[in-house]
């Protein structure tokens, strides 16, 4: 696969994880669940929190992944930003 497939494929699930974290921790917040009528033991019973914290995980081993990838790109923008270029 060539790099641009992949950082694509790395992107997409990356934005996918991304999303169910976001959606299931405002799901999560107090008034949010209180409004839509859930309670805690509602959620982890059936395993809302187990994909929550799974999807956090996921997360962050793809973002330390498209940083491995983006390396090179970050350290040159780095210098040129250092050097007011």
């Amino acid at each position: 696969m060539d790099k641009a497939k992949l950082n694509y494929v790395i992107d997409f699930f990356l934005g996918l994880s991304f999303f169910v974290v976001a959606v299931t921790g405002v799901i999560k917040m107090p008034l949010v669940s209180r409004v839509l009528g859930l309670n805690y033991s509602f959620l982890n019973s059936i395993g809302f929190n187990f994909v929550h914290d799974w999807s956090g995980i996921v997360m962050i081993f793809l973002v330390v992944v498209h940083l491995v990838l983006h390396w090179n790109w970050i350290v040159s923008m780095t210098r040129v930003i250092l050097r007011g270029e």
